[in-house]
């Protein structure tokens, strides 16, 4: 669907230690896709690839192993140009995996790096119900400013505004919608973290035997379990390598 995301990927320092993480924690298969000097693998819930992990980037060396969204848009270079109009970055690209995938790496105008892509297979990519163990349900920024970077999403993806929830001293979480059903929430970050940034939310069974999972593993739970409205059970992590990521189920 275009203006929504569809991809995710772990970029790392530690392909094999990251693969094993997730495949003990979520419960994913792994494929390795490498090519030449390229190394990528693809997480995978059945037949299905639904991420996707790969080393750092050489002008990421010395950074932080992070997880990155894919939003899919008709026209790759066109996006990019009104990013940068509109006062984000241009991190990478447009550039082009020639018959997979064209795409680039930004930032909208608060820090936040996404990328922005168009698929070139010919075949569309495999769809799994709305959650699916182990496919993404749920994505978040905590932003500097949520209006404003809303204003900017707005603009560029035709997001609209869902319902919101007034959270007390750590402000209010606007739900955002994309077409649909709402796919995610926005907040002003914590004063202690350090830029804005998107998390995203991976589907599982039950909360308690993965967070006990993530532990085993060798992650570090941040925050939760809790419950959030709707009834759905959530929690944030961080992997061994120190890459961000949370959790979230229909039961605890």
């Amino acid at each position: 669907m275009p203006n929504n995301f569809f991809w995710y990927d772990l970029a790392t320092s530690d392909l094999e230690a990251a693969r094993k993480f997730y495949c003990d924690v979520v419960g994913w298969t792994y494929q390795d896709n490498s090519q030449g000097d390229q190394s990528y693998g693809i997480f995978k819930v059945g037949d299905a690839g639904v991420a996707g992990l790969m080393p750092f980037p050489e002008e990421m060396k010395g950074g932080h192993p992070v997880w990155n969204g894919y939003i899919a848009v008709d026209d790759v270079d066109a996006v990019a140009g009104r990013i940068k109009e509109a006062g984000g970055t241009i991190y990478r690209g447009p550039m082009e995996v020639p018959g997979v995938i064209r795409f680039a790496v930004v930032a909208d105008p608060q820090g936040a790096v996404f990328l922005i892509a168009k698929g070139l297979a010919a075949a569309p990519m495999p769809q799994l119900p709305a959650g699916t163990p182990g496919t993404v349900g749920w994505r978040e920024l905590f932003a500097t400013d949520w209006e404003k970077d809303f204003a900017f999403y707005e603009k560029l993806f035709g997001w609209t505004r869902a319902e919101s929830h007034d959270m007390g001293p750590m402000g209010v979480y606007q739900l955002f919608a994309a077409g649909g059903l709402p796919i995610g929430g926005m907040m002003n970050k914590q004063a202690e973290m350090p830029r804005s940034w998107w998390n995203y939310y991976i589907n599982v069974d039950g909360i308690d035997a993965a967070r006990q999972r993530v532990e085993k593993a060798g992650g570090t739970v941040k925050m939760g379990p809790m419950e959030v409205p709707g009834g759905q059970w959530v929690l944030q992590a961080q992997d061994p390598q120190g890459a961000y990521f949370a959790l979230v189920a229909l039961k605890r």
